[in-house]
């Protein structure tokens, strides 16, 4: 198969769109965040050495897919960066979109195959579906609540819709061009393409997917292989003829002008994304792999991360991902970091006026955090964690009132949308003991606020040695309910003994947890005041009788 013509070049536009236009976040980073995403690019490791020539995203998971090798033409990655090779029916993959909770790839194979769609929930486990047509499917996108596909081959339907990826249906194309990218926006389809029959209507529109009418391109000669659309245009690239002209711009997807492209390469693949469009193409000596344009109409040439042939781009939460069908072990490259996984959520301890809360990292996807903001509800208070550390105090709390906490996490990219809100504490006032003693004890009674278990200990200094204190009593007591609480703390015989030669100066620790997890802790010092050994009474002489 030439893979030079038939691979997918997508962006998904709609409710489910992955292009995300954050240029305003960009504008505010520090300058040591780096150039923004679309300009500086790394290459990033591939399992295995097929021809990736699609890749979307979707349920936290990138999916790339081939159109040649056995058994390994799919590869997943959390973030852009780590693939791993999955296994899925033989078939040449030509794209692969992401919609109605399924990933769903169709072959653009010329010569019969065994299956020309494949659906997954995940990107790993695929199931085979029968497509509307046996044709060269080349593109597919889910955009205005369906699937809809394009194909290179067909008479007269060269397009195929389906609500849920798995029952499809024919569809009448305008023409028999072979039909190469897709795209949705402004409630409207635009597909372009190349080739037969003729030089003028390469380019066809649609309301719903199902009516298609044929417009007039802007170079005309020109085959075109991506659209999509952003900052109020449709911008078109062309993969072959032309020289200079190798891009064209549309306000309405209708009518079409012609554009200067960075250089004349074989553009294969644009988005939108970052304030920018973002094109990749084939690699030829001497010119650029990568051109970048902040309106569609001028655009300037960047370096791609390595001389491959690159197919198909996606962008999603602050980071572009290439896919390439050359390359020795190199055939994915990314521009820009992830943004932050979404943290796990909180937990929180409460104290006087105060709580510490621990946040972890989340387990979906995205990138490293660099560090979290907590936040409380009610009131907004708020206490910053910088990595490593893992938790931090939110003081300027009100007692006896329930507090929930999220977190975000940021990194250079951006930050985060919030945690799911932790269990509710509750921070209360200091701890009030009252202590007595008695020979053996220290009898202690506090009020409880609440049910939950009250711990107290006592520690004197080690004689005669700095070393680590030595225990006096300690008692563990469960709180039923609100209310007095009295403990007795029973001293260990050899405070005792220490007693009977003098004074013992200890420290009283009682902290009382309430269900909740609020903890409140009270710490005193005590002196147990010297203790007299109980006298013994001389026996009594016995009586001598004789």
């Amino acid at each position: 198969m030439d893979n030079s013509g038939y691979a997918s070049r997508v962006t998904v536009r709609g409710a489910l769109a992955v292009v995300l236009t954050i240029a305003a976040l960009f504008a505010a980073l520090p300058a040591s965040a780096g150039a923004a995403p679309g300009v500086e690019w790394t290459s990033r490791a591939t399992p295995v050495d097929v021809s990736w020539v699609s890749v979307a995203y979707g349920n936290g998971t990138f999916v790339a897919v081939a159109n040649d090798g056995t058994g390994d033409h799919v590869m997943t990655s959390r973030d852009g960066i780590a693939w791993t090779a999955r296994t899925a029916p033989d078939g040449d993959w030509g794209a692969v979109a992401y919609g109605n909770g399924l990933f769903v790839a169709v072959s653009d194979a010329l010569a019969p195959t065994p299956y020309r769609v494949i659906t997954s929930p995940d990107g790993i486990t695929w199931t085979a579906r029968t497509a509307a047509a046996d044709n060269a499917w080349n593109a597919l996108i889910y955009a205005g609540g369906q699937f809809v596909a394009v194909a290179a081959s067909g008479t007269g339907n060269r397009v195929m819709t389906s609500p849920d990826g798995i029952t499809w249906t024919s569809r009448s194309s305008s023409s028999d061009v072979l039909w190469r990218s897709i795209t949705y926006a402004n409630g409207l389809y635009v597909a372009v393409g190349g080739q037969p029959p003729t030089f003028g209507d390469r380019v066809m529109t649609s309301p719903d997917g199902i009516t298609w009418t044929t417009r007039t391109a802007g170079v005309t000669s020109n085959n075109w292989y991506a659209v999509t659309y952003g900052a109020g245009l449709f911008v078109a690239l062309a993969g072959s003829s032309g020289s200079g002209e190798r891009v064209m711009t549309s306000p309405d997807g209708i009518t079409w002008t012609q554009r200067v492209a960075a250089s004349a390469t074989k553009w294969r693949s644009v988005v939108y994304a970052e304030g920018q469009f973002v094109a990749v193409g084939l690699y030829d000596t001497g010119l650029s792999m990568v051109m970048t344009s902040p309106d569609g109409i001028t655009w300037t040439a960047q370096n791609a991360a390595a001389d491959n042939d690159w197919k198909s781009l996606t962008y999603v939460d602050g980071i572009f991902v290439a896919v390439a069908i050359t390359g020795t072990g190199n055939r994915v490259m990314t521009s820009g970091v992830l943004f932050p996984a979404v943290p796990s959520t909180p937990t929180a301890v409460a104290g006087n006026r105060q709580a510490t809360v621990s946040v972890t990292a989340g387990t979906g996807p995205g990138g490293s955090a660099s560090s979290y903001v907590v936040t409380a509800a009610p009131g907004g208070r708020t206490c910053s964690i910088v990595v490593p550390a893992t938790s931090c105090v939110v003081t300027g709390l009100t007692n006896r009132t329930a507090y929930t906490f999220t977190a975000t996490a940021t990194n250079a990219t951006g930050t985060s949308a919030p945690s799911a809100a932790s269990a509710a504490v509750t921070p209360r006032g200091p701890l009030v003991v009252h202590t007595r003693t008695t020979a053996t004890a220290i009898v202690s009674t506090l009020t409880a606020a609440a049910p939950g278990t009250v711990v107290q200990s006592a520690t004197r200094a080690r004689l005669f040695t700095r070393a680590a204190a030595v225990s006096v009593c300690r008692t563990t007591q469960a709180v039923t309910k609100a209310g007095r609480v009295t403990l007795t703390c029973t001293l260990a015989r050899g405070s005792q003994a220490i007693r009977r030669r003098g004074a013992l100066h200890v420290t009283l620790v009682t902290t009382l947890t309430l269900a909740d997890g609020t903890t409140i802790a009270s710490t005193k010092a005590l002196v147990l005041p010297r203790v007299q050994a109980p006298k013994v009474k001389p026996a009594q002489p016995s009586a001598v009788t004789g």
